[in-house]
């Protein structure tokens, strides 16, 4: 049996090495959001530095020169892509300038930190004119200290944002989805004393334990008391933090664990002083034993959809708590227990609801497809982006799957580089599982073999599988003999077929909802004669913008393999998948 069931010693301040100043729950501490109206400058030929945007004050330069002003200039949505909110920036890659005044009064006693839950992809924070800092990635949260740049009245806030693509960037160049550039998710000003509670883990130990580890930072992290409670559970613990301001205790406990049937959920108040903290937490193990994957030791079998960060009835990326809800629900009625989250970290409200949801997660950074593999700097990146996402969710029980590649070409640097990630995510978080999807394996008279020598560091085998639509007729698929060199459960990541929602065609007709069907018939019952098999997450919940997508009339631009339109109106394999989902759920 491999088990990523752990002890403590092995589970203290995990991540720490990876994202060291994050605050762990930003959305649950005192804040002001910076959100809404934003004034935004384009800058195609990225002059902005020089002719210094950055020290916008408000109002014109009396003395001199100045060709720009923020008050005039257009408006952007905050969180939004800017793609979508003025049709002159929908193919826009590039700089673009965003600004806001808000006022501010200092509270004796606190500090302040810029908290930016996403921003692609390249972002340089500037406050009143100082740069607080620059972070790359599109996808995760970063924060700058605030404290000495604001001001008590007015204060101007600039962020240059770039979202070009380069071929030392994660992802590279080219992708299959919408390079959505801007302020995507939320801005925060966070309020914190002094000396705070910078970070907490939880995590359930199989033999009828909890292990909690605390990180107290700021000014005197030494020596703090830190009071936790599960009320619920009728646990309170007192943690007195050491010189380096962290804490850890282990204790008996018997919550009701975590499962998509019962996703049972604990408050937990973790109190430092006037500080208090509060976050819902489930507790689940996950294991693989064999080609089975055990949730709390049971076997169980993934029934999933495959989601992008899209608004649910249109283009644009998706950030809010409604929305979050509208995709997951749509994922609950289709008979889901897993989500895959393509092909990058999805917003802080998709891994919350989740949880509440009873979804388990496949969560992914998107090292994808070519990147530049004999790259060092680029495996620092891949780090850091895996950093970032554990650290802001390794308290969701939801997460049972780290997702480190999406179908990289099997070469012998391609899985040096991903050997050597797959061993840092082990590293710092050895309580969950290591996939990737793959989609390549040697092709045979009868069918596929899985042999490439990645699938034997995986902990779970990904497998994307577009038989039917990309290449062999669809009843061949039906007809697959599917081998593994591996004893490991194996996830078909992705499946399926495009279809213009509406256009019935006929079977034979490509683009047509029956053809669709075809296809989704034929490769359900090539799985459930495959070995294995250990779960399914088809390609996908809705359509999505995708550039890579031309086909005037058809496509425009649009990836149509959704099991909803982008509108969100079901198509046929939507009814297939359900029932399928729903005799899955009786064995």
């Amino acid at each position: 049996m491999k088990s990523v069931i752990i002890a403590l010693g092995m589970l203290l301040f995990v991540s720490q090495t990876l994202a060291m100043d994050l605050l762990q729950n930003a959305p649950g501490r005192e804040q002001i959001q910076l959100n809404g109206q934003w004034n935004a400058i384009v800058d195609p030929f990225d002059v902005g530095d020089k002719r210094q945007f950055q020290n916008f004050n408000g109002t014109p330069a009396a003395d001199r020169l100045q060709e720009f002003n923020f008050d005039s200039a257009m408006k952007l949505q905050v969180p939004g892509d800017w793609n979508t909110q003025d049709d002159k920036l929908f193919w826009y890659e590039g700089s673009v300038w965003y600004e806001k005044a808000f006022d501010h009064q200092a509270e004796a006693g606190k500090h302040y930190i810029l908290y930016f839950d996403a921003v692609n992809y390249l972002a340089s924070v500037y406050l009143n004119g100082t740069l607080l800092g620059k972070h790359e990635g599109g996808f995760t949260p970063f924060q700058f200290n605030a404290t000495d740049a604001l001001k008590d009245g007015k204060n101007v806030l600039v962020v240059k944002v770039n979202n070009r693509r380069e071929p030392d960037f994660i992802p590279t160049m080219s992708t299959d989805w919408w390079n959505y550039g801007g302020i995507t998710r939320p801005v925060r000003l966070i309020a914190l004393p002094q000396t705070y509670i910078q970070d907490y883990q939880f995590t359930y130990l199989k033999e009828g334990k909890i292990a909690l580890s605390v990180t107290v930072n700021g000014n005197s992290p030494a020596n703090q008391v830190v009071d936790v409670t599960l009320p619920t559970l009728g646990i309170t613990k007192r943690l007195k933090t050491d010189a380096a301001g962290q804490a850890s205790v282990t204790f008996k406990a018997k919550p009701r664990l975590w499962t998509p049937e019962s996703p049972a959920l604990y408050t937990a108040s973790l109190t430092l002083g006037e500080q208090t903290l509060t976050d819902k937490i489930g507790f689940r193990t996950i294991e693989v034993s064999g080609d089975k994957i055990l949730l709390n030791g049971k076997s169980v079998f993934l029934r999933g959809i495959a989601i992008h960060e899209e608004k649910p009835f249109s283009d644009g990326r998706a950030w809010s708590e409604e929305e979050a809800r509208i995709l997951l629900s749509w994922a609950k009625e289709l008979g889901c227990n897993y989500v895959r989250f393509a092909h990058y970290p999805h917003n802080e409200n998709m891994l919350r609801i989740a949880d509440e949801l009873g979804l388990m997660v496949w969560a992914e950074i998107p090292v994808y497809w070519d990147i530049q593999f004999d790259n060092p700097n680029v495996l620092a990146k891949a780090k850091q982006q895996f950093g970032e996402m554990l650290f802001r969710d390794k308290n969701r029980a939801a997460v049972i799957l780290w997702s480190i590649a999406n179908e990289t070409p099997n070469t012998e640097v391609r899985t040096a580089f991903l050997t050597e990630l797959a061993d840092t995510v082990r590293s710092t978080d050895p309580t969950r599982l290591v996939t990737a999807a793959i989609n390549t394996q040697t092709t045979t008279d009868s069918g596929r073999i899985i042999d490439e020598a990645f699938a034997g560091v995986v902990d779970v085998i990904g497998i994307n599988s577009y038989c039917g639509w990309y290449y062999d007729a669809p009843e061949t698929c039906a007809q697959y003999k599917w081998q593994s060199a591996y004893n490991k459960p194996i996830i078909i990541s992705e499946f399926g077929a495009g279809a213009l929602q509406g256009w019935q065609g006929d079977e034979n007709t490509f683009f047509s909802e029956a053809y669709q069907m075809r296809v989704f018939k034929q490769n359900l019952i090539m799985l459930d004669n495959m070995p294995h098999l250990a779960g399914v997450s088809p390609w996908l919940l809705k359509d999505f913008r995708a550039a890579r997508r031309p086909l005037a009339g058809i496509q425009d631009y649009w990836n149509r393999k959704g099991l909803l339109s982008d509108q969100g109106i079901k198509k046929q394999v939507w009814f297939i998948m359900q029932d399928w989902y729903a005799e899955k759920a009786k064995q």
